[in-house]
């Protein structure tokens, strides 16, 4: 096939379309070059010849969908990534957390959405195991819509320049030294739950007491953000917390959440 793929606007219509409504990605003018080159590999992989025929072929197979919306996804992330969010949680939220939580010995329940290649809910897993008192224990569900990154977040293996931020005492306490890197603990592993999830669709997840969705809506619209807000506060526990990206925000948005300022960052509760 011809080494680039030339989108006719009527074709980008059809495909931005798609992807919108299927996952609420907006593709816009701006970065349309970037679902164009995401689309030349993916017809290169699959030894496709036209933009159309692949079209149908995603309109009608829903695994080749979700192949193909993994394909477009922009993966970027480390561990403790915005460690002053990561202050915030320990400093603020758990202690939070363990007054209003009346249930003793108590469960935090937490959620990575759009965990990407797993560094953040390890991350969490490893500084809960640090600050939450011993009676106390948690669960994480991390999510992505990236089948992709779902398998090296499960695999749970890091080379060596991956491992960028990791205190040394967490690196020698919860890793494994293997052949070309790190391979994390079983004990954090086993309190991980990955899972696919496109976040246009209800999770299922109820009464969660922490959200992560980090560097995730800024990809989405107005319409499509708020609707993921909306599934977020239906999945969260009273008195609950909302970690976004540092440099996202839910102003001038229609969401119940309310806006929290702490000495460490800022986040979102769920205050009811």
């Amino acid at each position: 096939m011809a080494d680039a793929v030339f989108l006719k606007d009527s074709e980008y219509a059809l495909y931005r379309d798609l992807i919108y409504a299927e996952s609420g990605i907006t593709f816009t003018p701006t970065n349309r070059s970037i679902l164009e080159s995401r689309l030349k590999e993916r017809l290169r992989e699959r030894n496709v010849n036209s933009v159309t025929t692949y079209f149908d072929k995603i309109k009608t197979d829903k695994e080749e969908l979700k192949g193909f919306l993994d394909s477009i996804t922009t993966n970027l992330t480390r561990f403790f990534r915005n460690q002053a969010q990561f202050d915030a949680l320990e400093k603020h939220v758990i202690p939070d957390l363990i007054n209003n939580i009346k249930k003793i010995p108590g469960t935090i329940k937490i959620w990575s959405a759009g965990c990407s290649t797993g560094e953040e809910p390890y991350t969490i897993a490893m500084l809960l195991t640090e600050v939450l008192p011993k009676n106390w224990s948690f669960e994480i569900l991390a999510s992505d819509i990236s089948l992709k990154c779902l398998m090296t977040a499960k695999e749970g293996f890091y080379s060596e320049s991956r491992i960028v931020g990791i205190p040394d005492n967490y690196l020698a306490k919860y890793f494994t030294k293997v052949d070309g890197g790190f391979k994390i603990l079983p004990s954090i592993h086993s309190k991980i739950k990955f899972d696919y999830h496109n976040l246009k669709n209800d999770s299922g997840q109820r009464n969660i007491d922490v959200v992560f969705c980090r560097n995730v809506i800024i990809y989405f619209d107005e319409v499509a953000q708020t609707a993921v807000m909306s599934r977020f506060w239906d999945a969260m526990a009273s008195k609950s917390f909302l970690f976004i990206g540092h440099s996202e925000s839910l102003f001038g948005m229609n969401t119940k959440f309310e806006f929290l300022k702490t000495e460490w960052a800022t986040l979102y509760r769920k205050n009811i």
